[in-house]
């Protein structure tokens, strides 16, 4: 890992921009106190004060207010808080320097009280808050841009290959009427495919789709797995009447079941092989799971792979702090737990 990499992932350059700070104050005023040992402690007071504001309102009050569109109770919040926590910082150097009167605000020159603790304070936790919005903006305009430039080449890739996969479904309905009707099981796995290379080619054009056809993409391509397992494989596929409603984008969870039939287990005397999915929705959240066992001793190359890596980007670049997902692996089982706030 890089070097500066690690400064910023360790917040040292946080430390740095306090610790100067903490230098230029002491340097400046140090003077006006009896000792430097009072005016250190004065100024780890002030300093510690300010930088408590300005986190506080970085963030908590920004995240869970201010984006959040609860501008009234943002500003209230706001001064509310830089008011009373410099109030507590002028009675604590009021207590170290055995000076209480000398800083109360209440004591008859409110006005000079006021200009000299509480306004300064203000404008320093607003400069602080404004670097937060022009520091997240940029990251915000950064990810719309990488998300722009990824779904071109997406759909770049789309075209390129849309033309053998028109062949190919036009095909299949040729077959489908080839194929003897008193082989209904043929017929019914064809349709299913067939349905599956429609959606793919004409319904996953959008940016989201009713998560109902998701589901039923996923129906069918586990009923044709079905097809090619063993009598001791047990496949589950349950999804509750909650999951409807809402959009999601297109093959979002495919990876995670195409990875649950790849990467399952081969076991024999009698133990069984296992893929469970489970889709619901619960208080505003979509829950989504897919549990298979595995051998883990035999596995050649990680779990996962490239398919779980590219769809945990898409969730960065489309759910930012709108998701979870967890990857869970023992020695024979793998799960998936995916969590998105709708």
């Amino acid at each position: 890992m890089r070097k500066d990499n690690l400064i910023f992932r360790y917040k040292l350059h946080h430390l740095l921009f306090w610790a100067l700070l903490f230098a230029a104050w002491y340097f400046f005023r140090y003077q006006d106190y009896s000792s430097r040992a009072l005016a250190a402690r004065i100024t780890v007071l002030k300093v510690a004060d300010l930088a408590f504001m300005v986190y506080i309102t970085n963030y908590l009050l920004i995240p869970q207010l201010l984006y959040k569109k609860k501008y009234v109770w943002f500003a209230l919040t706001f001064i509310v808080f830089v008011f009373s926590s410099s109030v507590g910082k002028m009675w604590l150097e009021g207590q170290m320097l055995h000076r209480p009167d000398l800083f109360s605000l209440f004591n008859g020159h409110f006005k000079i009280r006021f200009y000299d603790n509480v306004i300064p304070h203000f404008l320093l936790v607003s400069t602080g808050a404004a670097f937060k919005l022009l520091l997240d903006h940029a990251r915000a305009q950064r990810r719309l841009g990488q998300m722009a430039k990824e779904k071109a080449e997406a759909e770049l890739n789309f075209l390129k290959s849309q033309i053998n996969p028109h062949f190919l479904f036009n095909s299949l309905n040729s077959v489908y009427f080839l194929i003897d009707k008193e082989n209904p099981g043929a017929r019914q796995a064809l349709h299913k495919f067939s349905d599956m290379l429609r959606y793919q080619l004409y319904e996953c054009n959008d940016d989201k789709i009713p998560i109902e056809k998701e589901i039923s993409y996923l129906q069918d391509y586990v009923d044709l797995q079905k097809l090619r397992r063993e009598a001791h494989d047990e496949v589950e596929f349950h999804c509750t009447t909650n999951v409807k409603g809402f959009l999601i984008e297109p093959l979002l969870l495919m990876p995670f079941v195409e990875n649950s039939f790849k990467h399952l287990s081969h076991f024999g005397n009698g133990r069984k092989n296992l893929v469970k999915i489970d889709a619901d929705k619960v208080n505003g959240e979509f829950h989504f799971s897919v549990t298979n066992t595995i051998e883990y001793n035999s596995t050649k190359n990680p779990v996962g792979g490239i398919g779980l890596k590219n769809v945990k980007r898409r969730l960065e670049l489309l759910y930012d702090k709108k998701h979870e997902l967890m990857v869970k692996e023992s020695d024979d089982v793998f799960r998936v737990d995916l969590k998105i706030r709708l």
